[in-house]
């Protein structure tokens, strides 16, 4: 350390950890990967959870030691610094971080871009419900029906995607439609749920895929109608080697044409059987494994309203 005479020399932690994970990285301590992140939760609340499911007596010796430690209480240190004394955490890696980049390509690929929110969950069919109104929405050559803008902020809360992220989304949507600004590309994330009702195969970005090109039947096809995508952000998109799928408004057609029956697909959960058959598999993203998970990345692709001359 080089500093003017009398100056102080930092304190430096022993170790720079960089979080990567699923969780809410909004705070450090929603990362699943931040094992050096200072935890709120306190040992006598993990042996209550333990002693309430009768797991105590199963317990390592070495865990149990660590549980008996009296460590400093959470109102002694700062909240979410960042830093515990002896490690710095940095988050390297979020979903909020995947979708930016995400932003600046398609932008870079002469798309206008807008991030929906990074925290889409719940059921499956509501966020692809939610997807296909915003695609009506924005592929609408006139006004759109109020009753899509209030089914639209309905649905929000319950997929986790706050009012006022909806209400900036469909300002954007409406200006680019009513001010022919061009395609826009619509991005979101998170990691909506399936209810298994089947023993098919597939993930939550395949189904979700497949519902949402159900909910786009009737738009145009594309390049003229939108595309949407699905895809897991570590290159496995449940027990199958596929991130994920593309579809668009022709997806029924194409499946009625070639024997395939979605209803079924969906109630068996066989999403990965149903894309594999289809068309020699082309609406299949596989790109492989990445080897890192900051959850699911959603992309609704939106072509340019033509504007007319009067």
């Amino acid at each position: 350390f080089s500093g003017p005479p009398g100056q102080k020399k930092p304190h430096l932690p022993q170790n720079v950890h960089g979080l990567t994970g699923t969780g809410n990285l909004q705070s450090r301590s929603g990362s699943s990967s931040g094992p050096t992140v200072t935890c709120k939760v306190w040992p006598e609340e993990v042996l209550s959870i333990l002693d309430r499911y009768k797991l105590l007596n199963s317990m390592p010796a070495s865990v149990m030691k660590v549980l008996a430690k009296q460590g400093p209480r959470w109102k002694d240190m700062k909240e979410d610094s960042g830093s515990t004394g002896e490690a710095l955490n940095v988050v390297i890696g979020s979903n909020t971080i995947a979708l930016t980049c995400a932003g600046r390509r398609a932008q870079e690929l002469g798309f206008r871009s807008v991030v929906l929110s990074p925290g889409v969950c719940g059921d499956v069919r509501l966020v692809s419900r939610l997807y296909g109104l915003l695609a009506r929405f924005a592929c609408s050559r006139e006004e759109p029906s109020p009753q899509i803008a209030a089914e639209v902020l309905r649905l929000g809360p319950e997929v986790g995607v706050e009012s006022w992220d909806l209400c900036r989304t469909m300002q954007v949507l409406g200006e680019g439609r009513s001010e022919g600004w061009g395609a826009t590309c619509l991005l979101a994330g998170g990691e909506p749920t399936v209810e298994l009702t089947g023993k098919g195969r597939g993930g939550r970005n395949q189904e979700l895929a497949l519902r949402v090109g159900m909910e786009l039947r009737g738009l145009e096809l594309p390049p003229q109608g939108p595309v949407f995508l699905s895809g897991g952000t570590d290159g496995q998109d449940g027990p199958t080697e596929a991130a994920g799928a593309v579809t668009d408004g022709g997806l029924y057609d194409e499946a009625q044409a070639q024997g395939l029956d979605i209803n079924s697909v969906l109630s068996d959960n066989d999403s990965y059987t149903f894309f594999s058959r289809l068309s020699a598999a082309q609406r299949l993203l596989v790109p492989g494994l990445t080897c890192t998970n900051v959850m699911d990345v959603h992309v609704l692709l939106i072509s340019a309203i033509p504007t007319e001359i009067s």
